[in-house]
């Protein structure tokens, strides 16, 4: 009888034994479990929409930039802007092209800090978009607004071309100018100044070393290039065809 009854009791508190045991394995897996469902994947895809983005569609107008085109990671382009090959656009730069189209043609550089913009008409009469055409070096933190550059020229850094300004083919123009709006600067010459002002003919030899300098820069911006993907549109034909399934993953 005492056998029985000592047998029961020890029954009973290896079973309450093992129930306590296996609450605490369940509690311990269920917070393994959470911590794993809780913790971010590493291989996940972090969006962050609040921060700076470098193509901004407006309206029915997208950025297009060419395949061999370098355009660094903290550039903004909006609108109406084109970039085409060879061409680079270094850090800091904004072309906003919201009024009217920004075209930075082959091989040619935008430097540093630069701001490109254009308004919706020119006060002069002449084209309100801002052209950068073939070869062209712009230096660092220019402005340029609603004007024309021609192939092979030399932008200064700190210069500001307003609206109308036209700046000739072999035109090389100091560090720091202001060209008023309007003002043309004739092919071949050299132009400085508050207001720019003409101060002396280019020889040949200044002339061929121009362009030189446009592909050194572009030969520069490939080592560049290099260091990142080359921008892609392909999320967004996933996301039309996520929309056209049905598909709310």
């Amino acid at each position: 009888m005492a056998t029985s009854i000592a047998a029961r009791f020890s029954r009973k508190a290896a079973a309450s034994a093992f129930s306590g045991c296996r609450y605490v394995i369940a509690s311990r897996s269920f917070s393994t479990e959470a911590a794993k469902t809780i913790s971010p994947s590493s291989d996940q895809v972090k969006w962050d929409y609040r921060g700076q983005r470098k193509i901004i569609p407006l309206g029915q107008w997208v950025p297009k930039v060419a395949v061999d085109a370098y355009v660094a990671p903290n550039v903004v382009l909006a609108g109406q802007v084109t970039v085409n090959d060879g061409a680079s656009v270094w850090n800091g730069c904004v072309l906003r092209g919201d009024l009217n189209k920004i075209t930075v043609g082959f091989c040619s550089n935008v430097q540093e800090r630069c701001v490109i913009h254009a308004a919706w008409s020119s006060p002069t009469g002449l084209p309100a978009e801002t052209s950068i055409e073939r070869f062209v070096t712009v230096g660092a933190y220019s402005l340029l607004r609603s004007c024309t550059i021609e192939p092979e020229c030399i932008i200064g850094q700190h210069s500001i071309l307003m609206e109308g300004s036209l700046v000739e083919t072999h035109s090389i123009l100091e560090a720091g100018s202001v060209v008023p709006p309007g003002r043309r600067i004739p092919t071949g010459e050299l132009w400085a100044g508050n207001p720019a002002r003409f101060v002396r003919a280019l020889t040949h030899e200044e002339t061929l070393e121009i362009p030189k300098l446009a592909v050194a820069i572009n030969d520069l911006s490939k080592e560049h290039f290099s260091e990142f993907l080359p921008y892609s549109t392909v999320y967004l034909e996933v996301e039309k065809l996520k929309k056209s399934l049905g598909i709310t993953i």
